[in-house]
């Protein structure tokens, strides 16, 4: 992420953006900013190129796309000076969060694409299934706009784009303007695997280059962004008839049971709520812990949120939490910091900002914080532990489903049962238990949340199939000149359909196996 200010526009009239970084203060990038005008042509050569590559065979795809992980391997140590340099992000995390996941996230949906993306024939059910022969096609949308955030801005690209262009599909993909340089990463490692340049183009700029592109007369969108933009971009799609995904905000919350093993809790609860400098929808924004273990557990907390290190990215001591991202992020956290704080909340570590050079916030803990508190209610997005105390786990799933966020949460107890059971219980896309914060890596599993979190799903078994249109096939098995139930209807028609309802479903043929599937 990076401080973004305007620059004098180009000969042509194209507003540009000027990029500093938040480690340093120091220019890194600039982007033209693409008109209407631009992404109306891009969509054109978009859907030219996507008709050659929807004739690909999906093996073929799939072995193309796999390549883009040597691509990643070789490029890697430029990907990692990139993210450090764009986002203020520490070495670990650009490699645990963005390059180890993209590469993973190739390597699967590759894996994956041939088993779901070919030609499907299904059992048909009952008495159909003697007369009719089913068979499942995927055909790829056409063209789709993804449209990724500043927060995981490498692995959140490469991760939608992969599957739609697996699918067959041509992507447009337009990059936060924090971190435009991600985008063409992303790009550039499918190109140089051999995904022809116009399938996968990318496009620059702010709001208006985003909501050109979700105008553009796509096939699909697929939004990872904030809730107004969110709402804004389901709108847009809704007028066209055109489906899309919207990975929106998070306020996770984490419970802490009575019975949790308080060592890994604590040692959880400060890495999920601080890792990535608190930028993530799915980490730990809020934590709920049982009255009789909370003096232990609050203690081991501290302890271990005041040996959390930062640093610079440009600095060669190791550290865990890197640069914020964005500078507007900072008067949003130390204005909930000062909220908790007015209302009688304890800041225990931290607590304030370092701005010596770059743009740090300190890893804070914050205890005796509750739900009359900006901090407890409102996407904070900060390297910030806050602590709410409850008598029981039962008034911990109430306080856990009192938020207009519920995209993950995550459940903190030595008894799998009782784990499962208040999973099921809590207003959350998915839920965790003695783990946070994984959803998205493990992509097997559906994610996408309830409530201002979200609509609809991404990864998960019908990942790759979400960029297609499922068209069936049905196929006549035996070829006959009519069908009893065609014109001409005669007196025995209503005669002979009343036999088949009395015997066929009302009857001994009801009891047989294949009509029960």
């Amino acid at each position: 992420m990076a401080i973004v200010e305007p620059l004098s526009p180009t000969p042509d009239g194209h507003r540009r953006l000027g990029l500093r970084s938040t480690s340093n203060n120091e220019p890194i990038h600039e982007i033209t900013v693409n008109t209407k005008e631009d992404v109306e042509a891009a969509v054109a050569r978009a859907r030219a190129a996507q008709r050659a590559w929807a004739e690909v065979s999906v093996a073929q795809r799939a072995r193309i796309v796999r390549g883009a992980v040597d691509k990643l391997v070789e490029h890697r140590e430029e990907v990692v000076d990139m993210l450090r340099n764009d986002c203020g992000k520490t070495r670990a995390e650009a490699l645990m969060m963005e390059v180890i996941a993209a590469c993973d996230a190739i390597n699967h949906w590759s894996a994956c694409a041939e088993r779901d993306l070919s030609d499907e024939v299904r059992k048909t059910h009952g008495f159909i299934r003697p007369l009719k022969k089913l068979i499942m096609h995927y055909r790829p949308l056409g063209v789709v706009g993804v449209i990724t955030p500043w927060n995981g801005p490498f692995a959140l690209a490469v991760n939608p784009t992969v599957q739609a262009v697996l699918a067959g599909n041509a992507v447009l993909l337009k990059p936060s303007e924090v971190a435009p340089r991600s985008g063409d990463w992303s790009a550039r490692i499918l190109h140089e695997a051999g995904v022809p340049v116009d399938v996968v183009q990318v496009l620059h700029g702010d709001g208006e280059s985003g909501a050109a592109l979700v105008n553009a007369g796509v096939q699909k969108i697929s939004f990872t962004g904030s809730v107004t933009t969110g709402k804004k971009s389901a709108a847009a799609c809704a007028e066209q008839l055109i489906p899309c995904t919207l990975e929106l905000g998070g306020k996770d919350a984490m419970i802490v049971c009575s019975d949790a093993d308080l060592e890994r809790a604590a040692n959880g609860a400060v890495f999920n709520s601080m890792f990535n400098t608190g930028h993530v929808c799915m980490g730990v924004e809020r934590i709920y812990v049982v009255e009789s273990i909370a003096d232990e557990f609050e203690r081991l907390v501290e302890e271990k949120a005041r040996v959390v290190r930062y640093a610079g990215a440009d600095s060669d001591e190791v550290s865990e939490i890197g640069a914020l991202f964005w500078d507007r992020q900072l008067p949003i956290i130390e204005r909930h910091v000062e909220d908790a704080r007015t209302k009688g909340a304890d800041v225990v570590v931290g607590g304030e900002a370092v701005k010596n050079g770059g743009l740090f916030y300190k890893p804070t803990f914050i205890k005796n914080v509750d739900h009359s508190m900006d901090i407890m209610k409102l996407e904070t997005f900060g390297p910030i532990v806050s602590i709410m105390r409850v008598k029981d786990e039962d008034e911990a799933i109430r306080m856990a489903n009192d938020s207009d966020y519920g995209l993950t949460g995550s459940v903190w107890t030595n008894d799998d049962e009782k784990g499962i059971a208040i999973a099921k219980q809590l207003e959350a896309g998915s839920v965790h238990i003695n783990d946070a914060s994984m959803s998205y890596g493990v992509l097997e599993a559906p994610f996408g949340g309830m409530k201002d979190s979200g609509l609809g799903q991404v990864n998960g078994k019908g990942a790759l199939r979400g960029y297609t249109f499922p068209q069936p096939i049905i196929i006549d098995r035996w070829k006959r000149k009519t069908e009893q139930h065609w014109y001409p209807h005669t007196e025995k028609t209503a005669e002979e359909l009343e036999q088949m309802v009395k015997f066929v479903f009302g009857g001994w043929m009801k009891k047989l196996p294949f009509m029960r599937k």
